[in-house]
């Protein structure tokens, strides 16, 4: 059985090291991007399982990303992966395509469950944020 492939699309260096750190005991990672642009090129050019991605990037923010790559017609499962806790954010970040939505600071715990679920289908929103 292959493993899921994941694109990681995160701003900062070290967050792109932890994140790959944490993923590949379970997951294949393909890749690891630092803006927008670059997350639009490359997952149109590998097409990976899943796209792990921070909202806040240059120049084109990850929900502006995902936008244009179902616009180019990407099939790829997407977890949004950020600090940011409003709940308009993870909204926003949903009505994108996104399937999961994890907070940094919970991601040791709650990435690996995040992705599992967006292969399936299944939402997963990190346990920190209420959402009515």
């Amino acid at each position: 059985m292959t493993r899921v492939s994941v694109l990681i699309a995160e701003d900062h260096q070290e967050m792109r090291e932890n994140i790959r750190r944490i993923l590949e005991p379970e997951f294949e990672v393909v890749g690891a991007v630092g803006d927008g642009q670059t997350l639009i090129d490359e997952a149109t050019r590998i097409d990976p399982d899943v796209l792990l991605v921070d909202i806040f990037m240059p120049p084109t923010n990850g929900i502006e990303a995902v936008t244009q790559l179902r616009k180019k017609g990407s099939t790829a499962r997407v977890v949004f992966l950020t600090v940011e806790e409003d709940p308009n954010w993870v909204r926003a970040a949903l009505r994108a395509g996104g399937l999961g939505y994890v907070i940094k600071m919970s991601m040791a715990a709650e990435l690996q469950t995040a992705i599992r679920d967006a292969c399936v289908g299944r939402v997963f929103v990190s346990s920190s944020i209420c959402i009515r």
